[in-house]
């Protein structure tokens, strides 16, 4: 399977690799992301929202643990849905809360702190390790599927430019 790794020098690189992921979404793409607080979890996410057509305030779900996002993909209207399990208490709760069912074929999943579930969740297509590094990021992407490896295959992605 696929890698990818690079350093995120400042905010603009994190939103440019937001933005490559963005146009490489596809129904059904689960994407984890993994980093200590304010690694850039969020802002990545919120980067690939903007560039995915979501208009407004993209907020983290610390709270409420998913927020869906309607956009389009080749025409098609298809749900993301972006979830932070930082303060999720039990697995149960992601369970009880019904949002298994929402991993299928034609909704992507945005998942923070995916560790807070691990037992309940399935296996991602994509693996995003953050990691801060003096004042900017280094980012590894790892695939785990055909989906995430076509993702990396065709991220086409040069950060710091």
């Amino acid at each position: 399977m696929q890698q990818y790794t690079a350093q995120l020098n400042n905010e603009a690189a994190t939103d440019a690799l937001g933005h490559c992921l963005a146009r490489r979404l596809v129904p059904g793409l689960v994407i984890y992301l993994h980093g200590d607080l304010g690694a850039g979890k969020t802002a990545l996410t919120r980067a690939l929202l903007h560039a995915a057509g979501v208009t407004g305030h993209v907020k983290s779900p610390t709270y409420t643990l998913a927020e869906p996002y309607e956009i389009q993909l080749a025409g098609t209207t298809v749900t993301v849905m972006h979830f932070d399990l930082y303060r999720m208490g039990s697995p149960d709760e992601f369970l009880d809360a019904g949002f298994r069912d929402v991993f299928n074929s034609s909704t992507v999943c945005l998942v923070e702190w995916p560790e807070n579930g691990r037992e309940v969740l399935p296996t991602p297509d994509l693996d995003v390790y953050l990691t801060v590094v003096g004042s900017g990021r280094h980012v590894e992407l790892r695939a785990l599927s055909a989906k995430g490896n076509a993702c990396l295959t065709q991220l086409n992605f040069a950060p710091n430019l």
